[in-house]
C-alpha cells in the first residue's frame, strides 16, 4: 500500500469515528460506553456547562420577587447570663469541641481526602465517590468552632478535589447535594465569602448535578449514571424513588442561584415544588407524601406507607426552611407545610405509654389497609424521626402557628425520654412503643406493657414466652414493646430538635438534656481514633462487641455541631439569620446582615 493510500485510509477511519461520535452526541444513538469498572472510564474534569441538554427548558422559573411579608422573630430573647451559668455553658462547649477535635484529627491522620474514617481499625471508606465527604461536610463546623488554621488547611485541600467526576459510576444525587453542595455553600456563607474557591467548587458541582435533571419531565434521577450523562446518552427520571430524595434539594439549589445569579438551579427545584403542590391532595392520605413515589410517571398515589421517618423526613423539613430562604415570597411552602401538619397530627404523632406518665409524643408511621381502606398507626419510633420536634417548632414560629409549639415540645420530650430510658442513655435506631389516648388510657399499667411485649414478638416462640422473659432476654426498657434496631449510628436528629427548641424557648432544661445526651454518646462511642457507631444501646458502655467501625461524615457535620451550638452564645448562627439544610449546613438568609460569630 502506497503512503498516499495509507494516509487516505487513516483519514477515512478518523472521519468515520468523528462522525459516529457526532451522531451519538446530537442524535442520542447509543454506542457501547466504558463502565464504572472499566479502565477506560470517563475522565475529568468535565465541562458540564458546555454539554447541551437533551430537554431544554422553554421558560425558566425565576426566583420570586416583591416585598417580603413580615416573618416573626424566631429566637428567644435570651437574658444576661450569670457567671455560674456562663462557666457551665463554656465547660460543656469545650467538652464538645474536644470530642470534635479528637474525631477530626483521627480523620486527618487515617483518612485525609477519603470519604470517611473507620474509627476502630484506622482505615477509610469511600462510599460517596472518594471526594473527601467528611472533609467537605465538616468545613463549616471548623469555621463555627473558630478553628481557623484547620479551616484554612481544609479549604486548601478542597481546591484540589475534582467535583465534575466521581470514583463511583452512580451518584446518589440527594446525598451528594446535602453533604457536598450544602457543605461548600455553608462554608462559603459562614466564612463571609472570604474563600471564593468554595463558591467556585459549588458551581462546579452544581453544574454536574444539574445534568441529573436532564430528563423528559425535568425530574432528577436519584441514582444517577453521570458517565452516561457526560456523553449525552438518553436518561429519564426514576420509575420508583423516595419522596425525601425528590423533595430535599430545594435549599441548596436555591442558595446557589442566590449567590451566582444563574436561574437554572432554582428553576430545577421549583419544578419539583410545583409537582408536590399538584399531587399533595392526590395521595392515599391527602396532605402527606408516601415513602415511595414515581418521579417518571409523576405518581404519588400508589404507595400506602407514610412516615416522617427515614425516606420521607427531609421533604417536610425543607418546607418552612425554604419559605425562610425565599423570604416568604412563595406561598406554596406554607400551604404544603400546613396540609402536612394537619394530617401528621392526626395519623402520625402519638402519645406513648411510659412509666413516668409523661405527656410526650413520638412520630410513627401509618399504612392504608388494602382490605378496609382505613389508616392504621404503626407506633414505631425511629431516631430519624426525632427531627420532627425541631421542624414543628420552627414551622410554628415562622407561620404563626403558636398552638403547635406545645406539640413540638412534646415531640422533643419524647425523644429525650427515649434517650433517658436505655442503659446507655442513648435512643436506639428503631423501637416499637405502645400508643395510648388520653390521661386515663395513658396511666402506666405494667400488664398493658407486658401484653404489648408479648404481641410484638417476631415469631411464635417469642409470643409463647412469658413477658418477663422477653423483657429480660431483649433488655427492654419499660414502655418499649420491641427494639427492632438496637444500633446508634452517631445520628443528629434528637440533638437537632433540642437545639432548635432551645433557641426558640430558651428553656435551660433542654441544655441539661443535651448535656446528658452528649456525655452518654461520648462515653459509649469514643475510640482511640475517633468516635464509632455502636451495635446495641441496651448493653453496658464499654462492651467489647459494641463498636461497628463506622463514623459517617454527619457525626462532625451535624451531631457535634448541634451540641456545640446548644452550648454557644445564641447569636452564633442565629435562627433569625440562617437556615440549616438537612446536613446542618447553615445557609444565610438573603436579607440577613448578621454573620456568624459571637
Amino acid at each position: 500500500m502506497s503512503p498516499l493510500i495509507r494516509r487516505i485510509a487513516v483519514l477515512l477511519v478518523a472521519f468515520t469515528f468523528l462522525y459516529l461520535s457526532f451522531r451519538q452526541l446530537t442524535l442520542g444513538v447509543e454506542f457501547p460506553l466504558p463502565t464504572a469498572t472499566s479502565s477506560n472510564r470517563v475522565k475529568g474534569p468535565i465541562r458540564w456547562k458546555e454539554i447541551p441538554p437533551r430537554y431544554t427548558v422553554a421558560s425558566t422559573i425565576a426566583l420570586p420577587t416583591g416585598t417580603p411579608p413580615a416573618i416573626p422573630r424566631i429566637q428567644h430573647e435570651f437574658g444576661v447570663e450569670t457567671q455560674h451559668t456562663k462557666a457551665e455553658r463554656l465547660h460543656r462547649q469545650a467538652a464538645v469541641k474536644e470530642a470534635f477535635l479528637h474525631s477530626w484529627n483521627g480523620y486527618k491522620k487515617h483518612a485525609w481526602l477519603q470519604d470517611e474514617v473507620t474509627p476502630v481499625t484506622g482505615g477509610f471508606t469511600n462510599a460517596f465517590g472518594q471526594r473527601g465527604a467528611t472533609l467537605v461536610d465538616t468545613l463549616d463546623t471548623l469555621a463555627i468552632m473558630g478553628l481557623d488554621d484547620e479551616f484554612a488547611e481544609a479549604v486548601k485541600a478542597v481546591k484540589g478535589i475534582d467535583f465534575t467526576t466521581s470514583a463511583i459510576s452512580r451518584l446518589n444525587v440527594f446525598e451528594t447535594t446535602i453533604r457536598y453542595l450544602g457543605g461548600l455553600l455553608g462554608a462559603y456563607d459562614v466564612s463571609e465569602a472570604k474563600h471564593h474557591v468554595l463558591l467556585d467548587k459549588a458551581i462546579e458541582l452544581g453544574d454536574m448535578l444539574y445534568a441529573a435533571f436532564d430528563t423528559p419531565n425535568r425530574m432528577p434521577i436519584g441514582r444517577w449514571d453521570w458517565e452516561s450523562a457526560a456523553v449525552r446518552k438518553y436518561q429519564q427520571a426514576d420509575g420508583q424513588g423516595l419522596s425525601a430524595e425528590l423533595g430535599s434539594l430545594t435549599l441548596e439549589f436555591t442558595r446557589l442561584t442566590q449567590l451566582t445569579g444563574d436561574p437554572k438551579y432554582y428553576d430545577a427545584v421549583a419544578r419539583i415544588t410545583a409537582l408536590l403542590s399538584k399531587h399533595q391532595d392526590r395521595t392515599q392520605i391527602p396532605g402527606l407524601f408516601p415513602i415511595h413515589i414515581s418521579p417518571a410517571r409523576e405518581d404519588f398515589a400508589s404507595d400506602s406507607h407514610f412516615t416522617m421517618g427515614g425516606m420521607s423526613d427531609s421533604l417536610y423539613e425543607y418546607l418552612p426552611k425554604q419559605h425562610l430562604l425565599l423570604n416568604g415570597l412563595d406561598p406554596q411552602y406554607q400551604n404544603l407545610f400546613s396540609n402536612a401538619m394537619r394530617e401528621a397530627k392526626q395519623h402520625l404523632f402519638f402519645r406513648p405509654l411510659n412509666p413516668q406518665n409523661k405527656d410526650i409524643l413520638m412520630s410513627g408511621s401509618a399504612r392504608i389497609s388494602g382490605a378496609t381502606g382505613r389508616t392504621k398507626l404503626d407506633p414505631v419510633a425511629q431516631h430519624l424521626s426525632c427531627f420532627a420536634g425541631g421542624m414543628v417548632a420552627l414551622g410554628a414560629r415562622v407561620f404563626n402557628r403558636s398552638a403547635e409549639l406545645a406539640v413540638a415540645r412534646k415531640l422533643v420530650d419524647g425523644c429525650i425520654w427515649a434517650y433517658d430510658s436505655t442503659p446507655s442513655g442513648i435512643m436506639p435506631e428503631q423501637a416499637k412503643l405502645i400508643p395510648c389516648r388520653g390521661d386515663a388510657d395513658c396511666a402506666w399499667q405494667p400488664e398493658k406493657w407486658n401484653t404489648a411485649v408479648r404481641s410484638a414478638g417476631v415469631d411464635e416462640f417469642d409470643r409463647n414466652l412469658d413477658a418477663a422473659d422477653i423483657i429480660k432476654q431483649d433488655g427492654l426498657p419499660p414502655g418499649f414493646a420491641r427494639i427492632s434496631d438496637r444500633r446508634y449510628l452517631l445520628r443528629p436528629e434528637a440533638i437537632e430538635s433540642i437545639f432548635i427548641q432551645h433557641r426558640i424557648t430558651g428553656d435551660p432544661a433542654l441544655a441539661d438534656a443535651a448535656w446528658r445526651m452528649f456525655t452518654s454518646i461520648a462515653n459509649a462511642t469514643r475510640t482511640p481514633i475517633a468516635h464509632s457507631a455502636i451495635a446495641d444501646v441496651t448493653l453496658p458502655v464499654g462492651h467489647a462487641s459494641q463498636k461497628l467501625d463506622q463514623c459517617e461524615s454527619f457525626w462532625m457535620a451535624e451531631t457535634l455541631k448541634y451540641f456545640y451550638l446548644v452550648f454557644s452564645d445564641p447569636e452564633l448562627v442565629s435562627l433569625d439569620h440562617w437556615v440549616f439544610n438537612t446536613e446542618a449546613h447553615p445557609l444565610r438568609r438573603p436579607q440577613a446582615e448578621k454573620r456568624v460569630g459571637e
